[in-house]
This record gives structure tokens, C-alpha cells and sequence, in this order.
């Protein structure tokens, strides 16, 4: 396990929130919120920042967006907000979202508050803490914790214009293409030149549509404490409406997914 990226710490230097607004806001607005208030900084790197908020009778979790200018449609914590809300009331297993606050006088920036998940994070998507034997139930797991969500009919959670609903796979290839011709700095690579050539004469028929997480991946799910059963997925900045069989190309272990991981990314 990263134990650097594991827990929470102080909040670190220049990443202080205003605790008397904060605190009076959510007052007004997280039910049976009640002060006194304290904070502490959850380690890691999330594009995101994340907070740990204590009172004597309950924790919860502030995601909030970076101070400062920020590229258009990033660090977009209204639609994290908005999609693990409808995927909480659908039952699927994320940390509830409690309140979200547009208002950037209040802490500096937009943010949204939700409940505090107590579990286990594999910072490594091998499973390196856990016997051999016991790491294929936990990949069981996560195949489907990751197929419920794909069963998920966007538009009967209200989600149906959560994003772009045709031609995924297609905007994928062209995107990163892009990325990558554009990247002057970086150089080529032979063999991703005929990649990004063979790609468009080779998408898979259909246009299926669901919710994808867009970084779905070892690090980013929290598994009960004992058992191989996940209590919360995170991390949700980059979902959308998709294709349900591209997978994210992170470190997740081909051994993950079975034959699944070897399909579009």
C-alpha cells in the first residue's frame, strides 16, 4: 500500500479553508450539521481537493474545485455532485452527496459536501497487501461493481444529458489523436503512428450509451475494511455518457477484467 497516499494530514500551506463561513454554511445547509468544526487534508493527488471535515458527533468529506483560473469544464464538482446523487438514489455504492454549495464567496471556490466512507484503498491495482489467493475475488468485485453501473439506464436516472449520447467511441480516437500529433515536444513513436491511422477504420459497430466512470481503477474505489465487497466508488470528475466496453488505459492489471480488458479504451 502507498502509505504517503493513505488517511489525512494538516491541511497544507496556501490549501487553508475559511472555517467560520464554511461552518455557518453548512449549518444552513447539511442537516443535523453541528460545530465545533476542524479540518484535515486528505493526502494523495487529486485534481480535486479534498477535505476532511470533523465535528464531535460526525464526519463528512469537502470536495471542492482548485483556486485560481482553471481550463474550461475542468474540476467540474457540479456534475460529480449531480451523478453520484442520481447513482446513490439508484443504489449503486458511492459516498452520498449531502449538499452542494455554487456560491464561490464562501470557501473560495465551488465545492460539494458528502458523507464519510470508512473503508480500505488499494493504492496499487496488483493488490499487493493481499495473498495471491484472495486477490481474484476482489477483481470479481470490481468487475461487478463496474457491470451494475453499466446496467444503468442513463436517461431513468435523469442523466440522459449528462453528456454527448452518440459517436463515443468516435470522439475518443479523434481526441487523443489529436493530443498526440499535436505534441510536437514529445516525439513519435512508430508504431503509435499506425495506431492512430488503424483506429478509425476499426470501431465496433452500435452505439450503446451509459454512464462511464472515465478513471475507474484500483485507487479509486473503497472496499469494506475486512471483505471484498466495495462500499464506495470515487473519484467521478470524469464521467460521462459512453460506450460501456471502453475501459480507462491506467494501471489496472489485465488480470482485472478478463477478457474484458481487451477491448476499446
Amino acid at each position: 500500500m502507498r502509505v504517503d497516499f493513505s488517511g489525512s494530514e494538516p491541511v497544507r500551506p496556501g490549501q487553508e479553508l475559511p472555517l467560520a463561513e464554511l461552518a455557518q454554511w453548512l449549518t444552513s445547509h447539511v442537516e443535523s450539521f453541528e460545530g465545533p468544526l476542524t479540518l484535515e487534508q486528505f493526502k494523495g493527488g487529486q485534481s480535486n481537493p479534498t477535505y476532511k471535515l470533523l465535528t464531535p458527533a460526525r464526519s463528512y468529506v469537502l470536495r471542492c474545485k482548485p483556486r485560481g483560473p482553471l481550463l474550461k469544464g475542468a474540476h467540474a464538482v457540479e456534475r460529480e455532485f449531480r451523478v453520484t446523487r442520481e447513482l446513490s438514489r439508484a443504489g449503486f455504492p458511492v459516498a452520498t452527496p449531502l449538499a452542494l454549495c455554487t456560491d464561490e464567496g464562501v470557501i473560495g471556490s465551488a465545492f460539494f459536501i458528502m458523507e464519510l466512507v470508512k473503508g480500505r484503498i488499494f493504492w496499487e491495482a496488483s493488490l499487493p497487501g493481499l495473498p495471491s489467493e484472495e486477490r481474484r475475488v476482489y477483481f470479481d468485485a470490481l468487475n461487478a461493481t463496474l457491470a451494475k453501473l453499466h446496467m444503468l439506464d442513463p436517461g431513468a436516472l435523469s442523466l440522459g444529458d449528462y453528456g454527448k449520447p452518440d459517436r463515443y467511441i468516435e470522439r475518443q480516437i479523434a481526441r487523443w489523436s489529436s493530443q498526440y500529433r499535436s505534441d510536437e515536444a514529445a516525439g513519435r513513436v512508430s508504431a503509435m503512428d499506425r495506431l492512430v491511422e488503424w483506429l478509425p477504420d476499426h470501431i465496433p459497430p452500435g452505439d450503446e450509451n451509459r454512464i462511464v466512470h472515465g478513471d475507474f481503477r484500483a485507487d479509486n474505489v473503497m472496499f469494506d475494511p475486512h471483505d471484498p465487497r466495495i462500499l464506495a466508488v470515487l473519484d467521478w470528475e470524469l464521467s460521462t455518457i459512453g460506450h460501456p466496453l471502453c475501459l480507462p488505459p491506467h494501471d489496472v492489471p489485465t488480470a482485472a477484467f478478463g477478457p474484458w480488458r481487451i477491448c476499446w479504451c
